[in-house]
């Protein structure tokens, strides 16, 4: 796996699930005023970490403001050594190697130059409630994981594969090679909920301000769109690719 720095998670149930996915935490903050007993989810937290032998660092909330750099903490922050990021070749050998009859046909997300990090966020918070097997983001002109992008999936980025992309258009082609179907999601495509996404599927979403990129349309194999009936002419990426990624759920196991 490819790392980043030192980072941070922040907020309680980010924190909680990195504990519960068995993510490796250097130590964990959290408010507490002295002699105060930790209740609720913080007692959660600090009894998880106590069993595993993760320090627990009572801390003011001016340190934890700094640590969170600015992020809403909730009174807890957790120290890793980075947000790790998945091999290529890893995700598609784990792929081969699951249960196919009972997690269904492989299904990939690819972002196109997504620069918010909290549609990223968002947008793997979707893929891990849809089932998605991974997140391949761009590693030029985009954002990485951050512990704002952490702190918007809400826990997610502990379940979800997430790859950088040296390059889009090869990611694809060798996607293709694997058997998997690519369609990148613009305006001017078949509406998504009559195109056929079952199968291997890659769903490609565009970056805020540029959308799909030429080239990854020429390599795709279809493009889909929603269908928008106001006045406004797009979607935010993480609620387009939301809404795409459950009709690809749906297709697959809510339909005859």
């Amino acid at each position: 796996m490819g790392t980043e720095d030192k980072a941070y998670i922040v907020g309680r149930n980010p924190v909680l699930e990195a504990l519960k996915s068995g993510r490796l935490i250097e130590s964990v903050y959290i408010q507490q005023d002295a002699g105060q007993n930790l209740t609720g989810t913080l007692g959660q937290i600090a009894s998880i970490c106590r069993k595993n032998q993760i320090a627990v660092k009572p801390a003011g909330k001016r340190r934890l403001d700094e640590l969170s750099a600015g992020e809403h903490h909730q009174g807890v922050v957790a120290v890793i050594q980075s947000f790790p990021y998945a091999e290529m070749t890893d995700v598609l050998q784990d792929l081969k190697d699951k249960d196919r009859d009972k997690q269904g046909d492989p299904f990939i997300v690819i972002l196109e130059s997504i620069q918010d990090p909290h549609n990223l966020g968002a947008v793997i918070r979707s893929a891990e409630a849809c089932g998605v097997d991974a997140v391949f983001i761009s590693s030029r002109h985009a954002v990485g994981l951050t512990q704002a992008v952490a702190k918007t999936a809400a826990g997610a980025c502990e379940y979800v594969p997430v790859v950088k992309m040296g390059n889009i258009t090869q990611t694809i082609k060798k996607l293709k090679d694997e058997g998997f179907w690519i369609a990148s999601a613009d305006m001017d495509g078949t509406p998504a909920f009559q195109a056929d996404l079952k199968g291997p599927l890659a769903l490609v979403i565009g970056g805020e301000h540029e959308g799909v990129s030429r080239l990854v349309r020429e390599n795709s194999d279809y493009i889909v769109s929603l269908p928008m009936r106001g006045h406004i002419d797009s979607l935010n990426a993480s609620v387009a690719a939301g809404i795409l990624m459950y009709e690809v759920v749906r297709q697959r196991y809510y339909t005859k």
